[in-house]
């Protein structure tokens, strides 16, 4: 779904600035296996260089305040935001809930080990 700009006036964004919008919006979500999350829209990233700041924006299932939206300007002229005008998209995900075990070592290993980046070949 869209999140508009709930804002009375127009917003300016700087190049290569950030501002917080608001959306007017809450969700109550109650279930912990769900997350709502913020992404940029397409086009306006694409024809403006508006994207959401962090790259994508969590909500957790606890948080019940209004939804916000930080806008990052990648370009280098000012972006003005429109009262209404639709920001951002908010998708609903299923999220797996982890325990972790604290330990000093792994008592299985795997022929990958400890090699990061770029050590599971070139294809």
């Amino acid at each position: 779904m869209d999140l508009v700009a709930c804002i009375e006036e127009s917003i300016v964004i700087s190049g290569g600035g950030n501002k917080l919008i608001g959306t007017g919006l809450a969700v109550n979500i109650q279930d912990p296996g769900l997350v709502a999350v913020v992404a940029s829209r397409s086009g306006l990233c694409l024809n403006s260089q508006i994207r959401v700041g962090q790259g994508l924006g969590i909500v957790d299932s606890d948080y019940h305040g209004e939804i916000g939206v930080i806008l990052h300007n990648d370009g280098v002229n000012d972006y003005v935001v429109q009262p209404g005008e639709r920001i951002a998209q908010l998708l609903f995900i299923p999220v797996v809930q982890v325990a972790f075990k604290l330990v000093t070592e792994f008592t299985t290993m795997t022929d990958r080990g400890e090699g990061g980046f770029g050590h599971t070949g070139r294809h």
